[in-house]
């Protein structure tokens, strides 16, 4: 842990955070903060999540050939959710893609991000791209909630109006995440960012990182963890529906799996919101079962999971479409907790096919 991320963790440790593994629990009552999710605005520190710089003149046209999303479409105003995928389309990582001055910035859970930088760094060759841990240097913050739009606006003068889009003003980037009320990345430099906490605090309330996940969950996020890499292709977790892999930009690995997927394929399992009567959320990479399946794969998978302030547990699962439908998915086993299926914010679009 570098000095700049020591005096970040000491700060919100004097703030009254609890981290374990370099999460942040809770302020002091986890129950009554997920509560604030839903009925207020928050304010998350995010320092299980890292994030990975990416420099120099080749940057841009190497992660091109590198990652399933368009990298000519991100720029100081615009990011994108992207994934890294093995050369059968299963997805290693996926990350939120972005620029602050220069440079590209890849935030994703920081469990993968040593593996995912030796990987890419064996591609490099002679490209002038250079890849290096930029958490020590640059930490975040998530806020969420009906007042985030304005009290950033009080703040920094401005912020992002719709999702994808990024600012950075003031020495703090600002990135919109989708969902129902309005949600932001803010990345900067300890001693900044600790002078942003200070103004939101006063209307803004300081929650664990359960908070940013179940906020992400019922946005349709999903997240790959070590638990899940290479478990999905893109399409499996909806990223054809969420802006985060492009049929049209060219070859990268994996690419030709998952453009036969989505034309010439058929999509047996996708991602779903469900809900289970659990008092523990199970972990990501959790095994669905359903009666009727006919996989020797399983039903499905948990992708991630929270407890939800009412009790219970609200997961995002790819599942077989067909189990997800007649309702017959269980956690584990038989006798596991039932899935009661949910709406997520965004439609299924079904994949057309030529005519046989």
């Amino acid at each position: 842990m570098g000095i700049e991320q020591s005096s970040w963790v000491n700060f919100l440790q004097q703030q009254g955070a609890t981290l374990v593994g370099g999460r942040v629990t809770d302020f002091g009552n986890a129950t009554t903060e997920l509560q604030c999710v839903t009925s207020s605005t928050v304010l998350v520190p995010l320092t299980h999540l890292g994030l990975l710089r990416a420099s120099g003149q080749d940057t841009a046209d190497f992660l091109q050939g590198q990652t399933s999303n368009d990298v000519r479409l991100v720029d100081a105003e615009h990011h994108q959710l992207n994934s890294y995928c093995t050369a059968k389309g299963r997805m290693l990582a996926l990350f939120t893609l972005f620029m602050r001055d220069a440079d590209y910035y890849l935030q994703l859970p920081q469990e993968l991000l040593a593996a995912v930088q030796k990987r890419l760094g064996i591609f490099i060759m002679r490209s002038a791209v250079k890849l290096e841990e930029a958490g020590s240097k640059l930490v975040s913050l998530g806020l969420g909630g009906p007042q985030a739009d304005s009290l950033l606006t009080q703040a920094l003068g401005d912020c992002p109006v719709e999702a994808g889009h990024s600012l950075t003003l003031d020495g703090v980037t600002l990135l919109r995440r989708p969902g129902g009320a309005p949600r932001f990345i803010c990345l900067a430099t300890p001693e900044r960012l600790q002078a942003l906490w200070h103004r939101l605090t006063p209307e803004a309330t300081p929650v664990g990182a359960d908070g940013w996940e179940l906020l992400e969950i019922r946005a349709g996020i999903p997240q790959i963890t070590g638990d899940t890499v290479e478990a999905f292709v893109p399409q499996m977790v909806n990223l054809q529906l969420i802006d985060g892999v492009n049929f049209k930009k060219g070859c990268y690995p994996g690419q030709e799996v998952v453009a036969r997927m989505q034309y010439l394929g058929k999509l047996k399992r996708r991602m779903y919101r469900a809900y289970i009567n659990s008092a523990e959320p199970p972990p990501p990479g959790t095994d669905l079962y359903a009666a009727d399946s006919q996989s020797a794969q399983g039903a499905g998978k948990v992708v991630r999971a929270c407890r939800v302030p009412e009790g219970g547990c609200e997961l995002l699962v790819v599942a077989e479409i067909n189990s997800a439908q007649q309702q017959t998915l269980h956690l584990q086993d038989a006798d596991g907790p039932r899935l009661d299926m949910r709406k997520l914010p965004y439609r299924f679009i079904e994949q057309a096919h030529p005519s046989t």
